[in-house]
């Protein structure tokens, strides 16, 4: 195993103790990754309830399939995501079709953009969590407070060029949301499930 394929150690102890049985390692992944997990779910179903009961499902896996996350695989958040994302979907699926079974409006075709579109959301909110500070700040002051460059310069105390290529670097790192497997992504964040 190289270097770049040894798992980060705080993941590679975080599985060793689940697999243990350990309570006190579910309370510590709960703490650090459930406002992930509810985000990630409720921008795909979009109900509170139902992404708290998402929440409860993913970490409940995690309690009873300890194993089936592989540190070599890929980091632990990664794979929490794609398993929020996956149980999510089907969620929002079962819910669907089931709606659409009983005579509810929409056809077959309109959920499944639904779905992608969700999808699509999710991971991109994935990504800007994960986005280096500098860069989230750049887009943030860009697109949610209506800076041009120059301003976003000004406000971040950095040289416009500099101001630019955070941009530039976040708007490439946000246009892979909608790649179904871009390089460094857990896989099943981008496309339909």
């Amino acid at each position: 195993m190289t270097s770049k394929d040894v798992p980060p150690r705080w993941d590679r102890k975080m599985q060793q103790r689940l697999a243990r049985g350990e309570a006190a390692a579910l309370g510590e992944l709960y703490d650090r990754f459930a406002s992930l997990v509810h985000g990630l779910a409720h921008r795909v179903v979009g109900d509170e309830h139902t992404a708290d009961a998402i929440t409860r499902d993913v970490f409940a896996h995690v309690w009873q399939h300890p194993d089936s996350y592989d540190p070599r695989q890929g980091p632990l958040r990664s794979w929490l995501a794609t398993l929020t994302n996956r149980l999510a979907v089907q969620r929002l699926r079962t819910t669907e079709t089931a709606a659409l079974a009983r005579g509810g409006p929409g056809t077959p075709e309109e959920l499944e953009r639904k779905l992608r579109h969700a999808s699509v959301a999710a991971r991109a909110d994935y990504i800007v969590q994960l986005m280096p500070t500098p860069l989230r700040a750049a887009l943030e002051l860009a697109y949610f407070q209506r800076r041009d460059y120059h301003q976003t310069a000004v406000d971040l105390g950095v040289t416009d060029d500099e101001a630019r290529r955070r941009l530039r670097l976040g708007l490439q790192l946000l246009a892979t949301a909608h790649d179904t497997e871009a390089p460094g992504s857990p896989p099943g964040i981008g496309g339909a499930a």
